[in-house]
């Protein structure tokens, strides 16, 4: 019998459609030895919920499933049909897999807990961000964060397995449903993005390695807050229009946070005066692009103190949220920092 070598066929006929992210995955899994296949599954779990809800997404003008549901979840937000749709797409994948005991969502006002009695590892996620863009087809995502329990295997879910701070993210990432789908994540190795080819239902390696500009000309910052921020936060605002910054807002985390990850800018939603203590969601929202953004380069806070930093106090915490270019963030701490104190700040 005859054989010989593989060679690669480099012709116009063989050209390549690049590293697949289970394949990614598998090249990557020696880097936690400790996880035994785990952690590949889980995110390969929420890379399926992704293309499930990218499909429905896809087809929300076609089949009635936009719109609200006509109730609010705990933050006392109208649901969107969609956003229902993801929270149920993404944790019955995590149930079936096997390997997270627990589910903390933006959707749900209790702990979810998975009866996987030996899964070892906890999500917190925003199944759906931005979903009041929906009906306008404007970019959406998914945001997930995840964490290995603390207490022993078997036992029931406490609450040091749920309260951890962001800097014990053993994974985090986003997905983006825009113009094309991609899943950007970190397990703490650096950062690398996935475009989905929905031919062939595969996630591709598109964006090895990101990061983010040192510095940027995008400021992101919902101004019609403006009366209602510091004094702080407005003569920041007011320096970057004095520069001919772009004001770049889409009302989607994910979205606007991408955008400033690849071209340099920073996204602020600062405390106001009907929101002291912030909106957005410390333990699946601000943790989870904290942690993208700091193996990219970037920098996140509270305008205080570094978002991975913080303890959580309760399930659904909120938090203000500077993130973005490290020259940025440190310029708009300088300008917070010297404010005048006022009465809402007390």
């Amino acid at each position: 019998m005859k054989t010989k070598p593989y060679q690669p066929d480099h012709s116009a006929l063989g050209y390549s459609v690049g590293v697949t992210l289970d394949r990614f995955i598998k090249i990557k899994q020696d880097d936690f030895p400790f996880a035994s296949g785990e952690l590949s599954q889980i995110l390969r779990d929420i890379a399926l919920a992704s293309k499930i809800v990218n499909r429905e997404i896809n087809r929300a003008g076609l089949s009635k499933i936009g719109g609200a549901f006509g109730s609010t979840n705990v933050q006392g937000e109208e649901q969107q049909k969609l956003d229902v749709i993801a929270n149920i797409r993404f944790t019955r994948a995590l149930t079936k897999g096997g390997e997270v005991c627990a589910v903390v969502s933006e959707e749900d006002d209790e702990v979810i807990d998975l009866q996987n009695s030996k899964g070892k590892y906890v999500v917190a996620m925003d199944p759906l961000d931005g979903s009041s863009n929906i009906d306008v087809n404007i970019s959406i995502g998914t945001i997930f964060s995840i964490y290995r329990r603390v207490t022993p295997i078997g036992s029931p879910i406490q609450p040091e397995d749920i309260m951890q701070p962001g800097n014990k993210q053993v994974a985090a990432g986003y997905v983006l449903y825009g113009s094309s789908t991609m899943l950007v994540y970190t397990t703490g190795k650096g950062v690398n993005g996935f475009t989905y080819e929905q031919s062939l239902g595969e996630f591709f390696l598109s964006h090895p390695n990101m990061k983010a500009p040192n510095d940027g000309k995008i400021y992101s910052i919902n101004e019609g807050l403006t009366s209602q921020i510091s004094d702080g936060d407005k003569s920041y605002i007011t320096s970057c229009k004095e520069r001919n910054f772009s004001a770049r807002y889409i009302g989607s985390l994910v979205a606007d946070f991408h955008r400033n990850l690849l071209k340099g800018g920073i996204y602020i939603y600062p405390k106001t005066k009907k929101a002291p203590k912030g909106k957005l969601r410390l333990l699946y929202e601000a943790n989870s692009l904290a942690y993208i953004a700091e193996q990219a380069g970037a920098v996140a806070t509270n305008g205080k103190e570094r978002i991975l930093d913080i303890i959580p106090t309760s399930l659904h915490e909120r938090t203000p949220l500077y993130i973005g270019s490290k020259i940025m963030v440190e310029e708009v701490h300088q300008h917070i920092n010297e404010e005048i104190e006022t009465p809402f700040q007390k």
